[in-house]
């Protein structure tokens, strides 16, 4: 089934790409979420705005992005998380607790569906994040879980 994304999708693309995914992803995941409508030959027109928007914003946003980079990897963003005895969270740190951390400790402002975690964050302590700034910038945020 053909959709259309409206915003960058982790592995599948970016806004304004006409990608063949399975019904029931798209059902479930991609329309749910509000990241992706279904594709028709009228939609095309949607698609070629989305493409001039993206253009017109990318040389823009990189420089933008490689600033905003420098600013989030020097900064050491504290998350504080329910937690027990040993350290195990109850739970797990999730992007958007840390966009609110990064926004709460004076960083820009950066949309949750941009953050990715390698690895479930589960235990008090270090750990990281990357965000997807820009198709071409990613930044590592460095993270300290912490029992709150």
């Amino acid at each position: 089934m053909k959709v259309i994304l409206t915003h960058e999708v982790s592995g599948l693309g970016t806004a304004g790409d006409v990608v063949d995914v399975k019904p029931g992803y798209a059902r479930n995941f991609l329309y749910r979420r509000g990241l992706a409508t279904q594709w028709t030959k009228g939609a095309q027109k949607q698609v070629d705005a989305i493409a001039a928007g993206r253009a017109a914003r990318a040389v823009q946003s990189l420089e933008e992005a490689t600033s905003i980079k420098g600013n989030l990897e020097s900064q050491q963003v504290t998350v504080a998380a329910h937690a027990g005895d040993s350290g195990r969270l109850f739970g797990a740190v999730t992007s958007r607790e840390i966009a609110e951390a990064i926004r709460a400790g004076g960083g820009p402002e950066i949309d949750r569906r941009t953050i990715e975690i390698p690895t479930p964050i589960k235990n008090v302590g270090p750990a990281q994040a990357l965000v997807r700034l820009h198709p071409e910038v990613q930044a590592t945020v460095s993270l300290d879980v912490v029992a709150g």
